[in-house]
Parts: structure tokens; C-alpha cells; sequence
């Protein structure tokens, strides 16, 4: 282990149940990086860089020496991973429904639970200000996950990154796929519109066609002031469904599967 990585300057930045007191030594992070460890059933050969990730910007002395960039580089393995394992296990999916999976699973929301249900924040560092709060911010906890990921992979490579994404990933993915033939776009279109605009999508109708008994219906979600791409469904139900998986399409810059004209 590093001569600075139990350092007073590093070891004061630890929080409560991790370290309580500058003068904790070394031993007593050892055990709670072995516990930790444990928690990921992943042993670190580098175990400055768990502690990298274990970092958040507010317990570090330069933003530099945060999880910020881990937590970039976390973001993208993770959305890798999903993708693979979403085209190998979904082979009569077409782009967009995958996508609706994809932008569920490795949402803030989702990386978050995770990192909760892993008990992860014992081990998280965070500045005194934080401290004081009952809980620490979601946000916070995907950052976490995201930024673990990427130290996996530096520490072993791709495939031990791989296979610790799947391992928490894969039941999250099954979870939300198993919606997904009932069409569960609305659902997941909600989710995402609260967590990163704030708001509920509201539906526009600005079309029908065809007689009473066979009408189409031209329908467009509208999340805060962006009117994404509208959608033709057999009924007004079907229409939103469809409106709800074009937007999350277009949130991902991906192509819309149902185009309207």
C-alpha cells in the first residue's frame, strides 16, 4: 500500500464510520477498505485508486484528486457494457426499444440504488458540510457507482469491469425489460423527464385520421418547453406509448423508431 495513502492529510477526509479522528491508523482503513472490498467482491491490486473512487470533490483538497473523472470515464463503461448485453439478450428488439431499456438502467436513479443497496455510503468520502445531512444525495451515490466501475477497470481490466457491471446490471435490465412488451415507454419517459428536467411529460394530439371505427392518432410528448418527435398509434394509448419511445430516443441522439411522416 502506498506511504501516502494512509497519510493524516488523507485519513482526516474520511468520514464517519470510516475513520472518526486524525489520529485512526492505518490499520483501522485497511479494514475498512478490505470491508468495502468485500461489499464489491472485487480486491483491488492498486488500492489508491478504490480510494480514488471513493472520493467525492468536497473531501478532497483538488478537485483533481475527487472521483470527478472517474466518475466520466465510469458513465461511459457502464452505458458500453448495457448496450452489449441489452443487443445480445434482445435479439428481436428494434433500436429504440433498447434504447428505453438502455436509458432506464443506467440512469442516475438506478446507479443509485444500486450503490444503496450495496450499503456503499460507509465508505464514501465526504467533506464536513455533507456530513450533517440525514442522507447523502443520490447523485452522489451514482457518482459513486460510475466512479467504482472505472477503477475496476484500470485496476483489472475490461473484463473484470465487465463482469462487475453485470453482475448488479443484469437483474436491472431483466426488471425493466419485463415491462417492456406491455409497453412501458410512458413509464420510463416519466421517470427520466423527472429526474433531469424536473417535470411530467404532458401528451398533444395533433392529428387523427381515418373513420370513427378505424382512426389513427397523431400524438407528441411534451417534456417542460421540448416538443419531441410525434407518433401515429392505432389508438390514443398506443400513440403516447409510441410518442413516449421516440422521446426517449431522441433524449439518447438516437434515431426515432416511429417516425409520423
Amino acid at each position: 500500500m502506498p506511504e501516502d495513502f494512509t497519510s493524516p492529510a488523507d485519513v482526516s477526509r474520511i468520514p464517519s464510520p470510516m475513520v472518526r479522528s486524525r489520529r485512526v491508523v492505518g490499520a483501522a482503513v485497511e479494514e475498512q477498505i478490505a470491508c468495502c472490498e468485500q461489499q464489491l467482491e472485487y480486491t483491488f491490486q492498486d488500492k489508491s485508486l478504490l480510494m480514488l473512487a471513493l472520493t467525492h470533490a468536497s473531501g478532497a483538497d483538488h478537485r483533481l484528486e475527487s472521483n470527478e473523472r472517474l466518475e466520466f470515464f465510469g458513465d461511459a463503461i457502464l452505458g458500453a457494457v448495457v448496450c452489449q448485453r441489452l443487443y445480445e439478450k434482445y435479439p428481436d428488439y428494434l433500436e429504440g426499444e433498447l434504447t428505453a431499456i438502455k436509458s432506464s438502467v443506467v440512469s442516475r436513479q438506478t446507479c443509485a440504488k444500486v450503490s444503496n443497496e450495496l450499503d456503499l455510503e460507509q465508505f464514501l468520502v465526504i467533506g464536513k458540510g455533507m456530513t450533517k445531512s440525514e442522507s447523502v444525495p443520490a447523485s452522489l451515490m451514482a457518482g459513486l457507482f460510475e466512479s467504482l466501475i472505472a477503477a475496476i477497470y484500470l485496476d483489472g481490466g475490461g473484463d473484470a469491469a465487465s463482469q462487475f457491471v453485470q453482475r448488479f446490471m443484469d437483474p436491472e435490465i431483466e426488471l425493466v425489460a419485463s415491462g417492456q412488451s406491455g409497453g412501458n415507454y410512458k413509464s420510463l419517459l416519466q421517470q427520466l423527464a423527472q429526474k433531469d428536467f424536473g417535470s411530467t411529460p404532458v401528451y398533444q394530439l395533433l392529428d387523427e385520421k381515418g373513420p370513427d371505427h378505424a382512426k389513427c392518432f397523431k400524438v407528441a410528448a411534451l417534456v417542460s418547453d421540448r416538443l419531441f418527435a410525434p407518433a401515429w398509434g392505432r389508438n390514443k394509448k398506443e400513440a403516447e406509448q409510441n410518442a413516449a419511445c421516440n422521446a426517449l430516443a431522441q433524449v439518447e441522439d438516437q434515431p426515432i423508431p416511429y417516425p409520423s411522416d
